[in-house]
Parts: structure tokens; C-alpha cells; sequence
């Protein structure tokens, strides 16, 4: 295949997953997305490297097999005598009622849940598949098409927001936040997060594109700043409480990008970034699920992020250490929650993604997320060292970064375009310089004698 065409892969199939992958809803969509990426991932088995992978990757994509490893095992049968225990002994209980012995049965609770929720899996891991172990990608073009699907999204959203009303036909799911602008998404968080991730690519396209003549950079600095405005324009539309918070500290980090080297202009703004970050989740901590307002009382709603968490700490407790399955959480989550505060909506996630995790991976599940941390603690801080990574691995570790931090307060991993955009940022993180290669003969100076 020649070059051009091998690196439009993964921009192509990140295109597609923002266009087509924004909620689990679009049943056909989400399949077309997972049998595109099945083929990646059987292209990147069957071909040969052309070099080894770097240890970054190699320490990754450990961690994701570690990750699929845990799950497939949630899926073996086991004896009654290794799962019956704490919210298992309920299940275990019913058996003698009926007359039955209780027989072998998987780790997880919900067994087709679960292989249902590792589909999602598919669409990231075959964009990480596409870049470190096909090379199929050219960093300024995933950032072109992470642009294009996001300037198509916020078309679509000022369509949706100016044909606001319940029968407005520009939404695309039945279930979505009418009234704002939600482009090819259903939840408006989820809208703004893609915005957000954005705003340091856009940066690092201008700084990479320094080295052009003066013309066409001009061009470039006109182009990008159009896309700018218009990614700004999305997040007013959008009214999420997600999107102005993240937006502060991201924005501080993408002029860390574009600014000159200068020691006196780089440390407060990196103080103000890491500030606005942690500023952004004590915000958004503070409100109710699906408000847009600061300081909304949380305490008194039923969907309150601190009831939610209360209730499944509780689950949690009750079963570790194996945890109750992959994508397990809204059964059991209902076992736990009082019944004098159960109202006509329920809750689906935790709105906050570690904790579901640790519920339906258990111990084995807090052990990778710790492992995936530390990862990407090193790998970030590796792109922001004096000549260690380019525009847009910084561009990444900052988009990253911005999902890392909702995912405390909200579930944005849930759908195709987002998860498969963290992926794409993971993979840039990678540092791909080759290592230094010293000559033995010049661990130790040479000393001679030299006769005119």
C-alpha cells in the first residue's frame, strides 16, 4: 500500500468513529465502527514490524492486554465456593428455594453485558493497533481529521439549537439534551469534551506549521484561527458545565504549546492550567448530574454525584475482590439504592468512571487503573521535557488530560468518538525518537601519543 494511503488509516477511521460513534444508541453505527476496527486489528496482527515498538508502547499495550485478560476471565464458569459471597450469596441463596444446586457460574453478574460492553472496546483499541503497530498515521493529519469532525459537529449543532423543539429533526437520537447544541452526540458533556480535546490540537498544528513560508503559514494561522472561533462558538452553544470548566485550563495549555520557550512566560501558565483543572472538577463536583449551573445543590437530588458514589462504594464493599462483571453496573447499582429515593429515572454510571470500574473489575480492576496512571504520569511528563516530544504529543498528553479529569465527575469513555480520540492521544504519547547509540570505543577516551 503505498505511504499516502497507509497514513489516512487512522485519521480516517478517527473521522469515522466522531461522525457515527457519538452514543451506544446507534446500534448500526457503532457495529459498522467495530467490524472496521476488527480488521485493523487483524491487519496489525498478521503484518510484520518494520521496527520494534517502543518500550512506552510496549508498556501500553501490556496494560490493555492485562485489562482484556481480566475480563474474559470474568467470563469462566466458577464453583459456587469461589463466587458466593457477598452479593453473590444472594443469587446463591435462590438455588435451594427452587429445589436446584447452585451450579457453576462466571465472575460476572451479567455475562452478556459484559461481552457486550468489551465490543466497545474495539473501535480504541484498533485506532492504538492503526498507530503504534502499523505506523498507518501522520500526526498533523489525525489532528486535521480531529478538526473536521469537530467543525462538522458544531455545524450540526447550531442546526440543532436553531431548530430547537421537541420534533426538531436535526438531532440524531431519540434520547439526547434537546435544546442545546449536541452535534453528532446524544449527551451535550460528551459534545463538549470532543471541543475541549480540540483546542490543544489546533495549537499544535500552528506550531508545527512554523516552518512554512511566510505565505502559507499565514494561510495556516487564518484557517486555524476560524477553527478556533467556531470550536468556541460550540461550547457557548453547548451549555455544558463540562465544557467551560475544562475549557480555562485547556486553553492556558495550548498557548504552553504555541509560546515561545521562555521560562518566565511557560511556569505560570502551566500553574494556571493545573490550577483550572482541579478548579474544574471541584465545580463540577459540586452540581447535580445534568446541571449547567454552578453551585446547584447536589445534596438534595437523588441523581446527586455524592449519592451515586455513596451507593456504589457500598457495591463495591460487598464485591470485592472480584468485582461484579464488566458493564454490570445498572443492575447491580439497583440492589443498593434506597427505596424511599427511588424515582422514575435511574441511574446507568457512576459518573465517575474509576469507581464503576473498581465495582465491576474489583481489586485486579484498581490495580490496572493504578498501572494506566503511573503510564501515562510518565509519558506526559516525557513530552514536556526540554526536547522531548513534538507539538502534538503535548497536544495529547493536555487532550488526554482533559478525560482523565471528567472521567471523576462524568463517563465521556462511553462512546466510540471519544474513546477512540483518548486512544489516538495515548498513542502520540508514545515517544518515538530512537534511542541513542553509543560506539563501546567511546565509553572510554582513547589516549595515544602523536610524533611529528
Amino acid at each position: 500500500m503505498p505511504s499516502a494511503a497507509k497514513s489516512a488509516v487512522a485519521p480516517l477511521y478517527l473521522l469515522a468513529c466522531l461522525v457515527l460513534g457519538g452514543s451506544a444508541q446507534g446500534v448500526l453505527q457503532n457495529m459498522l465502527l467495530q467490524l472496521a476496527g476488527l480488521g485493523i486489528i487483524a491487519w496489525a496482527a498478521a503484518s510484520t514490524a518494520d521496527e520494534p515498538l517502543p518500550k512506552g508502547a510496549r508498556a501500553l499495550l501490556l496494560i490493555l492486554l492485562a485489562g482484556l485478560a481480566v475480563v474474559l476471565l470474568q467470563l469462566v464458569p466458577l464453583p459456587p465456593s469461589l463466587w458466593s459471597t457477598g452479593v453473590r450469596a444472594r443469587i446463591a441463596d435462590g438455588y435451594p428455594i427452587l429445589d436446584q444446586p447452585v451450579p457453576w457460574l462466571s465472575t460476572s453478574l451479567t455475562p452478556y453485558a459484559t461481552f457486550d460492553t468489551l465490543l466497545a472496546v474495539i473501535p480504541p483499541l484498533a485506532m492504538i493497533c492503526a498507530i503504534l503497530r502499523l505506523g498507518a498515521f501522520r500526526a498533523s493529519w489525525l489532528a486535521a481529521a480531529l478538526l473536521a469532525g469537530v467543525m462538522a459537529s458544531v455545524m450540526l449543532g447550531s442546526l440543532q439549537v436553531a431548530a430547537s423543539g421537541p420534533n426538531s429533526p436535526w438531532y440524531l437520537y431519540e434520547r439526547t439534551n434537546r435544546g442545546v447544541a449536541v452535534g453528532f452526540f446524544a449527551n451535550a458533556n460528551h459534545m463538549a469534551d470532543l471541543l475541549v480535546v480540540a483546542l490543544p490540537f489546533v495549537a499544535a498544528l500552528a506550531a508545527a506549521g512554523r516552518s512554512r513560508n511566510i505565505q502559507r503559514y499565514s494561510s495556516l494561522i487564518a484557517i486555524l484561527g476560524g477553527a478556533t472561533v467556531l470550536i468556541l462558538v460550540g461550547i457557548s452553544l453547548n451549555h455544558s458545565l463540562a465544557g467551560y470548566a475544562l475549557a480555562l485550563p485547556a486553553i492556558a495549555g495550548s498557548v504552553l504549546i504555541f509560546a515561545p520557550a521562555s521560562r518566565n512566560l511557560r511556569v505560570p501558565l502551566a500553574v494556571v492550567a493545573g490550577l483550572g483543572m482541579l478548579a474544574a472538577v471541584v465545580v463540577l463536583a459540586s452540581t447535580s448530574i445534568g446541571s449547567s449551573r454552578v453551585g446547584q445543590d447536589a445534596s438534595s437530588s437523588v441523581q446527586s454525584r455524592e449519592e451515586i458514589l455513596k451507593t456504589t462504594a457500598k457495591a463495591i464493599s460487598e464485591t470485592m475482590p472480584l468485582g461484579s462483571g464488566l458493564g454490570s453496573f445498572r443492575q447491580v447499582y439497583r440492589l443498593y439504592e434506597s427505596p424511599d429515593r427511588v424515582t422514575p429515572e435511574y441511574v446507568i454510571h457512576a459518573h465517575n468512571d474509576y469507581a464503576e470500574l473498581v465495582l465491576e473489575l474489583g481489586v485486579l480492576g484498581a490495580v490496572l487503573i493504578a498501572a494506566f496512571i503511573a503510564w501515562w504520569l510518565a509519558a506526559a511528563r516525557g513530552g514536556w521535557r526540554t526536547g522531548g516530544g513534538g507539538p502534538f504529543v503535548r497536544a495529547a498528553s493536555i487532550g488526554s488530560a482533559v478525560v482523565l479529569l471528567h472521567s471523576l465527575v462524568d463517563f465521556p469513555l462511553r462512546t466510540a468518538a471519544i474513546s477512540a480520540t483518548f486512544a489516538m492521544c495515548l498513542a502520540l504519547l508514545i515517544d518515538r525518537r530512537p534511542a541513542e547509540r553509543r560506539d563501546p570505543n567511546d565509553l572510554r577516551p582513547t589516549r595515544h601519543l602523536v610524533v611529528n
